[in-house]
This record gives structure tokens, sequence and C-alpha cells, in this order.
């Protein structure tokens, strides 16, 4: 009977033993493949690095040509409105001296300006015919 539990003992152990050599080649079949899906993910997450990257990059690069784009916009709009704020004032300027010439003192002005009537000359003086040749030194038909 000793020899029998002794036997039975030995048995299990031999079993256990058996199942921890089972388990351990088990675990370091796990860990090998566990190891793989580590080194395959590494590979994937470096990967994914590199695009990030590039699409950062390409981000930056796009961003930069939409700022320069909508800067060359801006300037563009702000000549446009110099243009028509030049031609605006020039328009309003146009129109007040319109209304000022068709207005009464610009009609009058007008006319101070235009009026030929006036010249820069002395009028003529006649002389009387009583004058003799003798005192008159302009008229040379006494002369005749």
């Amino acid at each position: 009977m000793a020899n029998d539990i002794n036997t039975a003992i030995l048995e299990r152990l031999e079993r256990v033993v058996e199942t921890l050599q089972e388990n351990n080649v088990k675990m370091g079949q796990m860990l090998a493949v566990h190891n793989e899906k580590l080194s395959k993910q590494d590979e994937v997450d470096q990967v994914l690095f590199e695009k990030i990257d590039r699409l950062h990059s390409d981000l930056n690069k796009d961003t930069e040509a939409i700022k320069r784009g909508c800067e060359r916009d801006i300037r563009l709009i702000d000549d446009r409105l110099r243009t028509m704020e030049k031609k605006m004032w020039t328009i309003a300027g146009a129109l007040s001296l319109i209304a000022f010439l068709v207005s009464v003192p610009g009609q009058m002005v007008i006319r101070n300006l235009t009026n030929q009537n006036k010249t820069g000359m002395l009028p003529a003086v006649e002389s009387p015919a009583w004058i003799t040749s003798m005192t008159n030194t302009s008229d040379f038909s006494a002369l005749d």
C-alpha cells in the first residue's frame, strides 16, 4: 500500500511535470507569437508615423499655398477698392463742380469770367472837330 501511494504520487508528479512542460512549451510559443505580433505592430507603427509625417509636411505646404493665395486675393481686392474709391471721389468732385456751376453763385462766376464786353484796353478818345492841325498831334487828316 505504501508502494501504491508512492506510485500514485509519482504518477501524479509526472503528470504535473508533463503538464508544466506542455504549458512551458505553449507559453514559449505564445511568447514567440506575441513577440512576432509586437514586431509587426512596430513596423506598422513606423509606416503610420512616416505617413503622418508626410501628411503633416503636405498639409503645411498646402496651408502655405492657401495662405499666399489668400494674401494675394486680399491685395487684389484692396487695389480694386482703392481704384473704386478714387473713381468715387473723382465723380463726387465732378458732381460738386457741376452743382456749383449750375447754381446762382456759379452762374455769376461764369458770367464774370466770360463777359466779353469788358476789355483790357482804354476806350478811344474822340477828337473834336475844332482842334486845328497845330494842336492835334494825333490827327493826320489835317495834313492832307
